[in-house]
């Protein structure tokens, strides 16, 4: 998993050409007048998902993981938490590979850390990561507006 903010994409862009490209959408594009929904770029190698939503309270966590792609979530507006687990050969499942969406779920808890506005995170297929959670202090307007772009994974 990789954490940082959005002026610091340049260090990334050696991680191969679709996270590069989803990394130089993200610093482009004026989201705020980019609607909602999925958004392909590249096909089905690379895609925006465009969300606005109140963050789910901690109880409501749903922890997951891919193998075909590579995530990149970048905060537009708001805050939310995320849990994060590495992916280890006994993590318990709740709900095994799911060839369609493209995800498996877990019976775990992780660590959490909050992704604002402008920061964006990297999970790959050895990240567990359960998104949309409210912050533990949540101040004022508490909707997210997210951008998540899945990167083919090779």
């Amino acid at each position: 998993m990789i954490l940082d903010r959005l002026e610091n994409t340049a260090i990334y862009r050696a991680l191969g050409p679709r996270i590069a490209a989803a990394l130089d959408f993200l610093r482009e594009t004026d989201f705020a007048a980019m609607p909602d929904g999925r958004h392909p770029l590249d096909g089905e190698r690379l895609v925006a998902i465009v969300q606005r939503y109140q963050p789910k309270p901690l109880a409501k966590a749903i922890w997951e993981s891919h193998r075909k792609y590579i995530d990149v979530q970048y905060v537009f507006h708001g805050v939310e938490r995320i849990g994060y687990a590495p992916l280890l050969e006994n993590t318990p499942l709740a709900q095994s590979y799911n060839d369609q969406s493209d995800c498996v779920l877990y019976d775990i808890e992780g660590d959490f850390f909050e992704l604002a506005a402008g920061s964006f995170a990297i999970f790959g297929p050895q990240d567990i990561h359960a998104p949309g959670i409210a912050p533990l202090r949540p101040q004022g307007d508490t909707w997210v507006h997210k951008v998540v772009l899945k990167c083919r994974v090779p």
